[in-house]
């Protein structure tokens, strides 16, 4: 079945890889960006580009452009641009701003599928029970890195986690690679390492497309030796077993 999409944050490493995959399947899509001079590269994918601006747009130009669509994608960012304020406005403010966006949509409301990050947590709180020593040296490095990034996204996923008025799924990679993609992944409750490519987060993204039954679930991946449908399967298998 073709389905109607939009990808949030359209012109990103992971979102132009995404939106190559959902075009070659025939679906709808469109991706938004904010700098017009973006086009030809958003068009090369086979989406179709639209201009408008998560810090500078309003709630209700988003919901227009959500109307009619069954799934939203998630994949910005202010990728380390323009400081901590920026940052926030955007990792933080402008997700926010498409929750609310997609719970103004008049009736059906499409799914969010959300690009998040892994190791998002409470960390004056006990870690995970399955992180390791050298997953809690890592977490240590990467917190102290980039601990504006983490604080905001972390901030973020509470918020989507909380609301219940449209379906959502988020996927938590780790560190990011521009290696040719392997197809093959860990994805459930993972360790923080090794690194992904970006090709297999993208086509990790495409499969949750089709999979309803990830709804309310938040999905860790890392670089991993199972092919990432048998590593989907039993993610969510898992993760909803977890939850009942």
């Amino acid at each position: 079945m073709s389905l109607n999409i939009v990808i949030v944050g359209g012109h990103g490493n992971v979102s132009l890889r995404l939106a190559h995959l959902l075009a070659a399947a025939k679906h709808t899509v469109t991706s938004l960006i904010r700098n017009a001079e973006q086009k030809s590269d958003i068009e090369d994918t086979g989406a179709t580009p639209q201009v408008i601006s998560l810090e500078d747009s309003s709630i209700s130009d988003f919901a227009k452009t959500f109307e009619g669509k069954d799934i939203v994608y998630w994949s910005a960012g202010a990728g380390g641009k323009g400081g901590e304020e920026r940052t926030k406005k955007v990792d933080y403010e402008g997700a926010i701003k498409v929750f609310d966006a997609i719970e103004a949509v008049q009736g059906s409301k499409p799914r969010l599928i959300y690009v998040s990050a892994i190791d998002l947590r409470d960390r004056s709180a006990p870690p995970p029970a399955h992180y390791t020593e050298a997953d809690l040296a890592l977490s240590e490095r990467v917190h102290k890195a980039i601990p504006t990034y983490m604080h905001w996204k972390y901030e973020a996923e509470k918020v989507l986690i909380a609301r219940t008025k449209f379906n959502w799924t988020s996927l938590r990679p780790g560190g990011l690679t521009n290696e040719p993609g392997v197809g093959k992944a860990a994805l459930g409750k993972t360790h923080l390492s090794p690194t992904v490519s970006r090709d297999d987060v993208a086509k990790t993204l495409f499969l949750l497309a089709t999979r309803q039954d990830a709804n309310s679930l938040g999905i860790d991946m890392v670089g991993g030796e199972n092919p990432i449908e048998d590593e989907l399967d039993l993610a969510i298998k898992q993760l909803q077993a977890e939850k009942a």
